[in-house]
């Protein structure tokens, strides 16, 4: 693994702890939290495995400005807009959804401008667009010349930097689930466990049924072909992207208190935990099996 950015530290590897938890116990089942959450302050989990190669790739390449795009509550936007700060870079955040524009800054979106992240709300249509170079460059033709990060901070660079996640929990789990925003972090954890009997399982936070061609793609993209073992189980996106039910939010208050953590993300950890535990609940591990959840913020 390359020497991490100065500015950067982490914490590595982060701590895998078991939890007692007798929803497991009953069906033979261990339970292991790989806290990713503890890895750095403002660059929580799979954000600081994710952006790193790509802020290293960035100052190498004498870049001074990064545009990247996410929704109102992006964990990305939010990671990126703090890297920025740390390393002395100007950030720009493309929002998904001009509407957005008047109205208060929600706290994440707030805490991106505080980092100095500059702040373009555009239509959901407008958005789709994204991936087309004729719009790209009108985003130059605005901003100037950056460097674009795609959503989620998802690329090849961000697979193999996920995949020391997986390395680090060879020989150690059965089963390595995490939540699922773009697929980067399920393809790196897969990769990383490949060549061993564990596998990977992601647990996806939005809708759309998207996420497996995705995962194949990013592996692809990384690796030249698909490497490790991998499923997503669809059923716990709890209707969109950063919508919390009153039955996630009682699970999360539960969780926490049963286990003395500080209170869970809703967005992406609550699901996964909350799958888990419906997962373990229908048998779907078997008996003396480790699974492991990983805590990515």
């Amino acid at each position: 693994m390359t020497a991490p950015l100065p500015a950067l530290a982490p914490r590595l590897p982060s701590p895998l702890t078991e939890v007692a938890d007798e929803r497991f116990a009953r069906r033979g089942v261990r339970l292991l939290l790989k806290r990713d959450d503890l890895i750095h302050p403002e660059l929580p989990g799979n954000k600081w495995r994710k952006l790193t190669p790509n802020l290293r790739a960035a100052l190498e390449g004498g870049h001074r400005t990064l545009l990247t795009f996410g929704g109102a509550w992006s964990h990305h936007l939010r990671a990126m807009a703090a890297a920025g700060r740390l390393l002395g870079l100007a950030t720009v955040g493309v929002v998904r959804g001009d509407e957005l524009a008047d109205r208060p800054l929600n706290p994440s979106l707030a805490g991106c401008a505080a980092d100095g992240m500059r702040l373009h709300f555009v239509s959901r249509a407008e958005y789709r667009r994204r991936h087309e170079p004729a719009w790209v460059a009108g985003l130059h033709e605005r901003f100037g010349a950056f460097l674009a990060l795609p959503e989620g901070g998802s690329n090849a660079a961000a697979v193999r930097g996920c995949a020391e996640l997986g390395r680090e929990l060879r020989g150690r789990t059965d089963v390595a689930a995490v939540a699922c925003g773009t697929g980067g972090t399920l393809a790196g954890l897969a990769a990383g466990l490949a060549g061993t009997p564990a596998r990977a399982l992601g647990v996806p936070v939005l809708r759309g049924g998207f996420l497996g061609r995705e995962v194949a793609r990013l592996q692809r993209e990384a690796y030249g072909r698909e490497r490790g073992r991998w499923s997503l189980d669809e059923r716990f996106h709890g209707g969109g992207y950063a919508r919390v039910s009153p039955e996630l939010a009682e699970f999360a208050e539960d969780f926490a208190a049963r286990h003395g953590l500080p209170p869970l993300d809703r967005v992406y950890v609550a699901k996964l935990l909350h799958g888990l535990t419906v997962l373990a609940a229908e048998g779907a591990f078997a008996a003396g099996s480790r699974v492991t959840a990983v805590v990515t913020a």
